[in-house]
């Protein structure tokens, strides 16, 4: 299956599948760009409502919208370039490099901020799995077993867990 990329569709993805629910996206785009994605999704028996179209959208109809999503965003994509090919082409500068030093420095401290949040949210559960015993590959284990993911929507590994007791 293509991975899902979106920490926060990830996360609802996996909870429509664990708990048999249906996810709902307004759109059809909003859910993917791409037909073999939106194909997967309904092989895997995933139920999902796109308001848009209405619940009784059939599988013929999703796919015919996901090709002309994924059409569009090629479009789109090839608009782009071109337009940032023209620009290129007439010597001008793209992006903004004046403070990129600043905005690095900035962004690392929001970075350092957000992670110690986080290991302040989590880590008394993690510090009460380690008295009961629990090595932290088991309470990386127990903690995705419990669908909870870590700052970064992904999955807990022994290391993740040694590093939330490192800061917390």
């Amino acid at each position: 299956m293509h991975s899902i990329k979106d920490p926060s569709l990830q996360r609802h993805y996996k909870h429509a599948k664990r708990e048999g629910a249906v996810l709902m996206v307004s759109k059809l785009d909003r859910l993917g760009r791409n037909v073999a994605f939106i194909s997967n999704l309904m092989e895997q028996k995933v139920s999902f409502v796109v308001t848009q179209l209405g619940k009784d959208a059939d599988p013929f109809m999703l796919h015919l919208y996901a090709a002309l999503s994924e059409k569009e965003r090629n479009l789109i994509s090839d608009r782009t370039k071109a337009a940032l090919k023209v620009l290129k082409d007439k010597g001008a500068n793209l992006g903004n490099r004046t403070n990129l030093d600043d905005a690095r420095l900035l962004s690392n401290a929001t970075n350092v901020e957000k992670a110690k949040e986080f290991a302040l949210k989590v880590g008394d559960t993690i510090r009460g799995y380690r008295k009961d015993g629990l090595s932290m590959q088991a309470i990386a284990d127990k903690l995705n077993e419990l669908g909870i993911n870590t700052a970064r929507g992904g999955n807990w590994y022994a290391s993740t867990v040694a590093n939330i007791l490192k800061r917390a």
